[in-house]
């Protein structure tokens, strides 16, 4: 499994943003510091107030609203999930991190939650991802 850790100003209203998406928390993880987003059977996000987040790190917590030390980059099943799921990002309260890229063979759209943390949702054709993209992009006739 896989476990990321993000850190948040507003807690209830980081919650309310991931289930706005469709995840659900996992109530034996959630506290008044911290609640565990289920993404997957195979990601969680454990989101933690700044202050609880510190405690993890000998390191100085970087300002997600003006720097980026990370983008989380999440699949989809379809470039159709691509666009339901950033729609629901920012029906949430996200905000667009850039505009939605469409490369053919891939889709990309990034939107930053309400802390500035940035997930970008993508999708790429899975034969794309079985042969060198260059091959692909060039037999399929796609345009980058």
């Amino acid at each position: 499994m896989v476990f990321v850790d993000l850190p948040v100003a507003d807690l209830d209203r980081a919650t309310a943003f991931y289930e706005g998406l469709g995840w659900r928390i996992e109530p034996h993880c959630a506290d008044e510091d911290a609640a565990c987003v289920v993404v997957s059977d195979a990601i969680s996000l454990m989101i933690l107030r700044r202050e609880h987040f510190q405690a993890f790190t000998t390191k100085q917590g970087a300002g997600s609203a003006t720097t980026a030390q990370v983008l989380v980059a999440i699949s989809q099943p379809s470039r159709e999930a691509v666009a339901e799921i950033a729609a629901k990002a920012l029906a949430a309260g996200g905000t667009e991190a850039r505009e939605a890229q469409d490369h053919g063979f891939m889709v990309q759209h990034a939107v930053q939650d309400p802390d500035g943390i940035v997930l970008e949702f993508l999708w790429m054709d899975p034969r794309a991802a079985e042969q060198e993209p260059e091959a692909f992009i060039a037999e399929q006739g796609y345009e980058v």
